[in-house]
């Protein structure tokens, strides 16, 4: 058992950290790797019963487009369930604490992945309700995890991106799957040893995490966990950061909102529902929304995208696919530069009468502008419909869906007040969630009124993706204005 003493609580934060980083590359975002999934599946013959033959040009063909929608209709639920019950999941986390949001996940989870082990083509029916499981046991599990960016200070945007890009990582998880059946493995072994990992999620949760939550700014001596004193709550840390230098105190509060910009005067903490009804958080609901709606129709259409680049050839199919799950491994190697953008002025000196909240916004601008700008690139290569550019297309998916999901939650944690992160995180990953649900109407479309032709479709999700930019040009207005204002004071 970690100890308290001498080095002990700080041994304890990097046995955390690690852990958790484990834990959500290993499991949390198992659900986007779907696309590598549903060629097992399809092989073992889940809904093969909608394929049906068919004629054209007076060739037998095997129509399988029905099964393609049950399949893409999976992943919309289970995407949508992913984001969506994220809200209530941050108020669970909120108002209940870690030790009670880790073992609702846990349960969830464990039971998504025992209903895929014992699930049959002839129980296909099973997989809506177990993917949908895996995908909200695992956004519990990054939530939870998140937290531990409070125990690094300075570094603590680049750690929650970190976790963000293990978060998504964790795709690769039905690569193994893949690799492992074609080598005889069957599908419910692996599914069932995956499910016994759950022992190694409850040491976690009662060995190496607060029973409540890790507060931010950081207590002096602060230590949690097994024999390691009480854990304390938030309001506690409050009373424990007197001792806390000033300067440390103003940086560390980037929720406080002073009376007059730049000056140490009484600060005011802002409501749930006065974030709710701010402009920042309207304009990164529409940042988010767009660019996740752009990789959930990728995702979601990627099999059967493929098939239709390639020509139908499996073995096409099979490299591309193995290809992208690849690239998803990488999602943790570029999370942090991210973050670490967001966090690059942590060491310089700020600005005469700048509070830290506005230097963390001002650093979110290149972060936002750099993520809306990779979706962008990412759209146009998706859409332009030569085989061998996927991989390209892959690489920057990869590459914005890392910067995209690290840079939400580093935003939120910067421009909010930290009491309400589980609720505003939860909000609006929910708010996306209903955006998200119009891919399963695109994908009818390309099936049925485009003939399988994605190339329209890809285009106007291309446009709509340059709305993005609107979220950073606000931030910089607002950022001028502050300045404005501290100028005139």
């Amino acid at each position: 058992m970690l100890g308290c003493e001498g080095g002990g609580p700080r041994v304890r934060f990097w046995v955390t950290l690690i852990s958790g980083l484990l834990e959500c590359l290993g499991f949390a975002g198992a659900v986007f790797g779907w696309a590598t999934l549903v060629f097992v599946l399809k092989s073992e013959g889940y809904f093969s019963s909608l394929c049906v033959n068919a004629t054209i040009n007076g060739t037998a063909v095997e129509d399988c487009s029905r099964q393609d929608e049950q399949f893409s209709l999976i992943f919309t639920i289970a995407s949508f369930m992913n984001n969506f019950l994220t809200l209530p999941n941050g108020f669970l986390f909120d108002h209940f604490g870690t030790t009670v949001a880790r073992l609702l996940g846990i349960s969830v989870y464990t039971a998504g992945m025992l209903l895929i082990a014992f699930s049959t083509p002839a129980s296909s029916i099973l997989l809506f309700p177990a993917l949908s499981f895996i995908a909200v046991g695992g956004i519990l599990f990054l939530i939870t995890n998140m937290q531990v960016g409070n125990l690094f200070g300075a570094h603590r945007s680049t750690i929650i991106t970190l976790y963000n890009g293990a978060f998504d990582s964790s795709s690769a998880v039905f690569l193994v799957i893949k690799l492992l059946f074609e080598d005889g493995v069957p599908l419910r072994v692996s599914f069932l040893f995956l499910a016994s990992c759950s022992v190694i999620h409850l040491f976690r949760t009662f060995v190496l995490m607060p029973r409540t939550h890790i507060p931010y700014p950081l207590p002096e001596n602060y230590s949690y966990g097994v024999n390691c004193g009480v854990t304390r709550d938030y309001n506690v840390a409050k009373t424990e950061n007197k001792n806390i230098q000033t300067s440390e105190s103003e940086e560390e509060r980037p929720f406080k909102e002073t009376s007059v910009p730049g000056q140490n005067t009484v600060t005011t903490e802002r409501s749930f529902k006065s974030c709710l009804l701010s402009w920042f958080f309207l304009w990164h609901l529409l940042w988010l929304s767009v660019m996740q709606l752009r990789h959930y129709l990728f995702i979601g259409t990627l099999n059967p995208m493929l098939n239709h680049l390639s020509g139908g050839d499996p073995g096409l199919v099979s490299r591309y696919t193995n290809a992208f799950a690849f690239t998803q491994l990488c999602g943790i190697l570029c999370a942090p530069w991210n973050g670490l953008i967001m966090d690059r002025h942590k060491r310089k000196q700020r600005e005469p009468g700048q509070s830290e909240r506005e230097a963390d916004l001002k650093a979110a601008i290149l972060s936002l502008s750099l993520t809306a700008l990779q979706c962008v690139l990412f759209s146009v290569c998706a859409a332009t419909p030569i085989l061998p550019l996927q991989y390209l297309t892959f690489i920057l998916q990869v590459l914005n869906r890392s910067f995209l999901y690290g840079g939400n939650a580093a935003f939120i944690s910067v421009a909010f007040p930290s009491e309400h992160f589980g609720k505003l995180f939860g909000t609006v990953m929910a708010l996306s969630a209903v955006i998200s649900l119009l891919q399963y109407p695109c994908f009818a479309l390309i099936k049925g009124p485009l003939a399988g032709d994605p190339l329209y479709v890809n285009v106007g999700l291309t446009v709509l993706s340059l709305l993005a930019f609107i979220n950073p040009l606000y931030v910089f207005l607002h950022c001028r204005r502050q300045a404005a204002q501290r100028s005139s004071t």
